[in-house]
């Protein structure tokens, strides 16, 4: 597995791991949310599971899902091509949670420019669950989205309460600042902007970090700016490192607290986003930790007396 590490060239690049799902197609997943890959044995389905559900596997004494991901992106399922086995299963971990995906067939891991993955074309069918493509060797190559996958299969239980309580003076100080919310993922946009309206916060979004910093450009020139910019990681075409440190080179937006919000885990983001630039790094999805980061970014303390 490639090994991300903190230079100035790695930032620019993204490890895909290529594979297929039973089709001719190639699709691809970022190699930081790949644990290991294992080969396919036939597992006890979960009675009442989704029909995604292919049952479960023990890696190491641990239980884990193993979903079919043809079958979670609207595709036939992998099942029903059996002349494609033996099949593998990708070990997958990110929002803090470890799952297997069985796929048709593992190519191997191309390294790509950021700026040489492009937003999927607007489409119907699985295409909702593309968050970019890109082109390998005069094939076209579509980025799932496995946060979004996963959650058609298994919706997602935010962690957390579904309700806020804050102090007065925080809630009015709140209600004066603006956020922007920057992420390819419809579904985590949701999920970040929900925690913002608990908090009673003003915010506008944007799909990818190449239009983060027209929107960032766009105030200024109106003499307006944000006050905390909450931004994924990996995203097409400009992701959340090159952002911050597009971001950190302008005097005028320079100041501008950025929380990098990832479903990757792991050391290895954190140390990457502290030296692009950015000020914190937070794992996806807890509201109170997401709220507690936005507190602190936007400088207002929820205990008065400490």
């Amino acid at each position: 597995m490639a090994n991300t590490t903190n230079t100035k060239e790695n930032y620019n690049r993204q490890d895909l791991l290529l594979f297929h799902i039973g089709t001719r197609q190639a699709f691809a997943i970022n190699v930081l949310k790949m644990k290991e890959i294992i080969p396919y044995e036939p597992l006890v389905k979960l009675p009442g599971s989704h029909p995604a559900v292919i049952g479960v596997a023990r890696l190491r004494g641990h239980p884990l899902t193993v979903i079919d991901l043809a079958s979670a992106i609207g595709m036939p399922p992998i099942s029903s091509h059996p002349d494609l086995t033996p099949y593998s299963i990708i070990i997958s971990e990110f929002s803090r949670t470890l799952q297997g995906f069985l796929v048709s067939k593992v190519d191997r891991i191309i390294s790509l420019e950021w700026e040489d993955i492009l937003p999927p074309p607007r489409a119907s069918g699985h295409a909702t669950y593309i968050t970019g493509i890109a082109d390998i060797d005069k094939q076209l190559v579509e980025i799932i989205d496995v946060e979004r996958a996963l959650n058609s299969v298994m919706p997602s239980q935010t962690s957390g309460s579904q309700t806020l309580e804050l102090d007065q003076r925080v809630a009015e100080q709140l209600q004066q600042k603006l956020v922007l919310v920057v992420d390819d993922s419809g579904l985590a946009r949701k999920q970040v902007t929900r925690t913002l309206d608990l908090m009673g916060l003003n915010y506008i979004t944007a799909q990818d970090g190449k239009e983060a910093l027209q929107k960032l450009k766009a105030l200024k020139e109106e003499g307006r700016s944000v006050d905390l910019i909450i931004s994924d990681i990996e995203m097409p075409e400009m992701d959340g490192y090159t952002l911050t440190r597009e971001i950190r080179k302008d005097e005028a937006l320079s100041s501008i607290y950025i929380l990098l919000h990832t479903s990757l885990s792991g050391t290895v983001c954190s140390e990457n986003a502290q030296a692009s630039g950015a000020d914190a790094a937070l794992t996806k999805f807890v509201t109170e930790e997401l709220s507690a980061a936005v507190m602190k970014g936007l400088a207002c303390n929820p205990n008065p007396a400490e």
